[in-house]
């Protein structure tokens, strides 16, 4: 069920970043007046189409993993006279840069209206609160300790634990101090801490930001109380319900839910005398747990989860913005993880970044279904990134992407006449190969990580 709530979640999140990409191509070449002979969305054996009264056939295709406009162009076909002033290759290299563009900036676009309706409708989120800090670790080093709350990293606010992820991530390679500001659980000053860090991350797949810092965020106490048991699975099999607290283990006292997990971890296919308490009540049974393979080590697995715990509102953080806050709210997260996409792309180049953090379609289903699973905001922020990412990849001056493009239409504009057909033949070679090799190593790397 989850793989196909996977495919669901990945194909509408490419379906509309894809449509609108293409969209923007579409409009712009409109009221550019190039006709458009086809808007897809995919690849291949159309699997739906119409035309409009334009003559523009709108097709869904096959293979969901892109999509395209064609226009009508000269160099792809003979034109009639009387339409030959309709063609994208008869605009003026003005035009012709304004349809290329037009695509990556319809994605930043869809960025900034998911990233307003965030701001607008509010997002719920938890304080980022030092839970332990583990001895001997930079966090240590520096002065961290439980407690503190962190609302600065290098001088850049941080409101939730997601931005001190992204502040730190935003930082690989760094050598030197990192700023670490915090607040006391009784201080309104902050203090500011200094990290000493030596090629911060460098080639971590992925990249584990708090782990290398040693810090673990903090939660609230979760006892082991059941809250869903799955049909089937060992826990319904041995009679457990949701509501169940487990009190013991084989004699040994529980003390929290991940306690419990690790013992039902480490025991695959051993039977675990359990003391259960049940409305009051105590009850003994027997629970031998299934088993599963992760990542090469089998491990025991029950088909039971928690029961979710409330966090106290002195750790919870609401962020709103009124309508007019909120563009400008929009645009500076858009504009931020614009940059940051673009760093990435640098470091990886100058190899601080392992290659191995590319992602490919496998990993963009996983993450689309996790994402989908945990609720319409997080759904929404990931689309938006996607979207970023897309605009940004887009522009890269690769022949064959929109960049390439774009390369070869500005030159056109400074020297006054376009770039020989030879030398774009020779770039869409070599721009073909760049991205099928990229291609292929990101669905290689997907595989690795399955």
């Amino acid at each position: 069920m989850g793989a196909i709530q996977n495919i669901l979640a990945v194909i509408l999140v490419l379906g509309l970043l894809i449509t609108f990409h293409e969209f923007g191509h579409f409009w712009v070449a409109r009221r550019c007046g190039v006709k458009v002979l086809r808007f897809s969305v995919g690849f291949g054996k159309p699997l739906w189409s119409r035309f409009d009264r334009h003559g523009t056939e709108f097709a869904v295709a096959a293979i969901p993993l892109g999509g395209y406009v064609k226009m009508l162009d000269e160099r792809e076909g003979p034109v009639a006279p009387d339409e030959q002033h309709r063609a994208f290759n008869r605009k003026s290299v003005w035009a012709r840069i304004a349809i290329v563009i037009a695509g990556p900036l319809a994605n930043f676009l869809l960025a900034l209206v998911a990233y307003w309706l965030l701001f607008v409708a509010g997002t719920s989120t938890v304080a980022p609160v030092i839970g332990s800090v583990a001895p001997d670790s930079p966090a240590a080093q520096a002065g961290l300790t439980p407690g503190q709350e962190i609302v600065a990293v290098q001088g850049d606010r941080t409101r939730s634990w997601e931005d001190v992820n992204l502040e730190l991530i935003s930082r690989i390679g760094l050598s030197g101090n990192l700023d670490v500001s915090v607040l006391g659980e009784k201080s309104t000053e902050a203090q500011v801490h200094n990290v000493n860090v030596n090629n911060w991350l460098a080639q971590q797949d992925p990249p584990r930001p708090l782990q290398t810092l040693g810090i673990t965020p903090w939660r609230p106490e979760t006892p082991a109380v059941l809250g869903q048991v799955l049909e089937g699975e060992a826990a319904a099999q041995a009679g457990l319900e949701a509501g169940d607290r487990i009190v013991a283990v084989d004699g040994a006292p529980v003390e929290d839910w991940l306690g419990f997990v690790d013992r039902v971890r480490h025991r695959p296919g051993e039977t675990l005398a359990l003391r259960v308490e049940r409305d009051g009540e105590y009850l003994d049974m027997s629970l031998t747990p299934g088993s599963r393979e992760v990542k090469g080590e089998t491990i025991g697995y029950i088909g039971a989860g928690v029961e979710p715990v409330s966090w106290p509102e002195e750790y919870r953080r609401e962020i709103r913005y009124g309508p007019l806050a909120a563009v400008g709210q929009s645009v500076s997260r858009t504009a931020e993880m614009t940059v940051l996409t673009l760093d990435s792309i640098r470091k990886m180049l100058v190899g601080l970044i392992a290659p191995s953090n590319l992602s490919g379609p496998i990993t963009i289903a996983r993450i689309a279904g996790d994402t989908a699973r945990s609720g319409l905001e997080s759904f929404i922020s990931f689309m938006a990134y996607l979207s970023i990412s897309l605009g940004v990849l887009n522009l890269l001056p690769i022949p064959v992407l929109d960049g390439g493009h774009l390369a070869y239409y500005l030159i056109e504009a400074v020297r006054g006449r376009p770039v020989s057909e030879a030398v774009q033949a020779v770039g869409l070679r070599i721009g073909l190969a760049l991205v099928g090799t990229l291609m292929m190593m990101a669905l290689y790397f997907d595989l690795m990580r399955l």
